[in-house]
């Protein structure tokens, strides 16, 4: 059943036009991903579909009664409740009900008592149950407990005031009471925003429960394939629907892309063959050849003629180049540890990184992963514990803040307060490379999106030649295409990375190993995020059957003892697919030459003195067949 149709929706501001007759329709349980460039329109198609906007034309069906749920991505949630009161105002109705049989099982208790009739009581203390429990009136207040464990709120936050928390924690408690209040369409507006990774993994088993229809906006390519079944692509204006999963969707739109410019190319080759012809027709200035040049003419006047299609898109141009080199050992940490106040955020904490490594920090919002960053740029003291920079290395730091932003200056104040030896033309052109053109450049970088600011802080890194990488949530407000540029600069990077990252997609694609911080230190993963994920459901496996046999004898927990002896299990196994490559291209040069000695055996055997000469042939013959014999041995050692 169709819960939401639309035709020929257009919406402008001002002179700038959004979205342009944009039609489609979305069903009941639909699971909808938006995607496009930022500034595409998704988010003004969102607010169209939850009623905040009105479109210019068009129109916009959803039935009567149908309850909308909308978690906006710059929303504030104001309340005055504390969080745990906040929740359990949705279910008022069934607080009601649940004071209401209490009273009705006192009042039965004390008529039985004293005699009195108690049917019509009984009947009502029936239906209500049925009703009480039909509505999960058992279990409300364990799906409260669980949802806002899930979301990071412990039972010491239940009675903190709403109004005190911070934005990323408003963002999560507005999602909660979304799935609480079961709207029949939910609206989401990059939901994964402030939400670390196992939290992650909840809201999409949440979302692909949903008994409603869910229209989410999300730059996270993982969490749009684990969630949504069909893909609107809002580009240049208009909305091209795709009813498969977001890698699918990737697929489709290469071929869709191949297979317009190809027919634009055929269409402009035939157009032009015409023209040609009419040309030469006309050039002979004969009755007969100017009236078929008139015909083709007529002809080619009929004929479509395609527009090229639009596939070109601004990208930035990042190339993150290291002025020097840095010495083998880049950082290491002893025996760190930190807390606040009471709470400790991690402790024993050891970490070795070496050149050219690229390390992703992992673990739960709260873990202490920025702080560990800090503490490694030497802007916050640990309790405990040391860190080591080595030799002649230079740190460019991402904050995911982007603190280190000065809001009052303009854009091409920002870049030239820190590289005051380029002109501002040699300044302009360099943001024009990071899509800051024009005006661009006197915006005030407090009036920034998320996603400028975060391209305005990748250039200023990539300008410092730094040599080791220290980045803190950097896919964050970046579009899906500027991740793949910043994702591919990272893997041609000649240096050293650090980064925290909840993306799983880009901890799929970029990390050599993964270190997962938790209250009691790092434990360390060699490979990325699915090796990751493959080894924890290992140890949870050992850990439920701590009997079988594959199960480890000591503590799940990677040991140091066991780093060590896997890290050097690695490098020998390394080292031998090294001398495996040597031994077989020595192999092949061995047998590339003999097949050359023994062509030219055969040749020296053909000549008329040689074939001649019985004492030539015999000891040709004899090198000949010494030759093909070792040929035939080393053919089998290079099988092999």
């Amino acid at each position: 059943m169709t819960i939401i149709a639309a035709k020929n929706i257009t919406k402008s501001y001002g002179i700038d036009n959004i979205l342009n007759n944009i039609t489609f329709n979305i069903n009941e349980k639909d699971r909808v991903g938006l995607v496009g460039l930022n500034g595409a329109g998704k988010t003004t198609l969102l607010n169209i579909i939850g009623g905040i906007l009105s479109p210019d034309d068009g129109f916009l069906s959803i039935p009567p009664g149908i309850k909308i749920g909308y978690l906006r991505q710059h929303g504030n949630f104001e309340s005055e409740n504390t969080i745990y009161k906040e929740f359990l105002s949705f279910f008022s109705d069934i607080i009601a009900m649940e004071e209401r049989l209490r009273e009705v099982t006192d009042t039965i208790s004390e008529r039985a008592s004293k005699g009195l009739d108690t049917e019509n009581l009984m009947e009502e203390y029936a239906r209500l149950s049925e009703e009480f429990a039909d509505r999960n009136g058992y279990g409300y207040k364990s799906e409260i407990k669980g949802i806002l464990t899930a979301l990071g709120f412990s039972e010491e936050d239940y009675d903190k005031k709403i109004s005190s928390l911070s934005g990323g924690e408003k963002t999560r408690l507005s999602l909660g009471t979304l799935l609480i209040k079961k709207p029949d369409i939910l609206l989401l507006d990059e939901p994964t925003n402030h939400l670390d990774i196992d939290t992650l993994r909840w809201l999409e088993l949440q979302l692909r429960a949903y008994p409603g229809t869910v229209i989410l906006i999300s730059h996270d390519r993982y969490f749009l394939d684990r969630t949504v079944t069909r893909i609107f692509e809002v580009q240049n204006q208009t909305l091209t629907v795709y009813n498969c999963s977001y890698t699918d969707y990737i697929t489709r739109k290469k071929e869709n892309e191949a297979a317009a410019m190809k027919a634009y190319e055929a269409n402009r080759r035939e157009i032009e063959k015409q023209e040609e012809m009419i040309r030469r027709f006309k050039q002979h200035g004969t009755e007969k050849l100017a009236n078929r040049a008139k015909s083709r003419e007529k002809m080619l006047g009929r004929m479509e003629k395609l527009d090229r299609p639009d596939t070109s898109f601004d990208r930035m141009k990042l190339n993150f180049k290291a002025s020097i080199p840095s010495g083998n050992d880049v950082a290491s940490g002893r025996d760190l540890s930190m807390s606040f106040e009471t709470k400790q955020l991690f402790s024993d904490v050891d970490f070795d990184i070496k050149k050219d490594e690229r390390v992703c920090l992992i673990g739960a919002n709260g873990t202490g992963k920025t702080t560990l960053l800090k503490i490694l740029l030497d802007k916050v003291s640990p309790d405990t514990g040391t860190v080591r920079l080595g030799q002649n290395v230079i740190i460019g730091y991402y904050d995911q803040e982007q603190q280190l932003l000065n809001p009052e200056n303009t854009v091409l104040e920002e870049l030239h307060s820190c590289y005051r030896l380029y002109t501002q033309k040699e300044l302009r052109n360099i943001l024009g490379s990071f899509i800051f053109r024009g005006d661009d450049v006197f915006k005030k970088v407090s009036s920034l999106s998320g996603g400028e600011k975060a391209r305005l802080s990748l250039l200023k890194i990539m300008m410092t030649g730094a040599n080791f990488l220290v980045m803190d949530e950097p896919t964050n407000h970046l579009d899906i295409p500027s991740k793949e540029v910043f994702e591919d600069a990272l893997l041609d990077f000649p240096g050293t990375l650090l980064m925290v990252s909840h993306d799983r997609y880009f901890l799929n694609k970029i990390p050599s190993r993964i270190l997962e911080l938790g209250d009691k230190g790092l434990t360390e993963y060699l490979g990325q995020y699915d090796y990751y994920l493959e080894k924890k459901a290992q140890f949870a496996a050992s850990d439920e059957n701590p009997d079988i046999s594959s199960a480890p004898q000591s503590e799940p927990a990677v040991t140091k003892t066991r780093l060590k002896e896997v890290r050097r299990k690695e490098k020998e196994k390394a080292q031998a697919e090294k001398n495996k490559i040597k031994e077989k291209k020595k192999l092949e040069e061995e047998i590339a030459a003999l097949e050359i000695r023994i062509s030219e055996l055969h040749e020296y055997m053909c000549l008329e003195e040689v074939f001649s000469n019985p004492a030539k042939m015999r000891e040709a013959d004899i090198e000949l067949k010494e030759a093909e014999a070792k040929l035939e041995q080393l053919y089998e050692e290079w099988v092999e």
